[in-house]
């Protein structure tokens, strides 16, 4: 091998590395997306198992308690008489966030309905830095970051959405004409 055979080797491998992070990006994206959906899962899933009695479940700290869940009279006494949200009565603010906080973390969590259920966390983060904690606002940009990026971005390939995206594709795939 001659030293042009050796600068062309050279050339052609930090072409290689340089592609590298391009296609390591698809997998980086999809696992960034998969951490952000269950901790913006969890932290909204906690929030809401505190608005309920009668029915437990945190995968972390490994509770599970069985029941038919019903909102809490802890949770209405907390949004009359800490948050007092404008426009709402604190049962009907109360019930919302409790079925929110529920409803949208586990299609996060899924990946289902993703964009649609950062959305809608995205929106009870404003409501909570706005009307309720305007000091924390740390925090919340942090969630409002987090929850942007995954309704801009989508779940990323471990999640229902792209499994189901991937299954309609084939079957219009396999039913348009050739």
């Amino acid at each position: 091998m001659n030293s042009l055979d050796r600068g062309t080797g050279a050339a052609q491998t930090r072409r290689q590395v340089a592609t590298l992070p391009a296609a390591l990006a698809p997998a980086a994206e999809s696992l960034v997306a998969l951490i952000a959906r269950f901790s913006m899962a969890a932290v909204f899933w906690k929030s809401g198992q505190t608005k309920i009695e009668g029915f437990a479940l945190d995968i972390v700290d490994g509770v599970f308690q069985t029941g038919l869940p019903r909102l809490s009279d802890t949770a209405v006494d907390l949004f009359r008489d800490e948050y007092r949200l404008p426009l709402l009565s604190p049962e009907l603010a109360a019930t919302a966030a409790a079925w929110g906080e529920h409803l949208l973390p586990a299609l996060l969590l899924l990946g289902l309905g993703t964009r649609l259920a950062a959305v809608g966390l995205l929106a009870m983060t404003i409501v909570i830095q706005v009307f309720v904690y305007p000091d924390a606002y740390a925090t919340h940009g942090t969630w409002a970051a987090l929850l942007a990026w995954l309704a801009l971005r989508g779940p990323g390939a471990i999640s229902l959405d792209r499994a189901l995206d991937f299954g309609l594709a084939r079957s219009r795939r396999a039913i348009e004409p050739a």
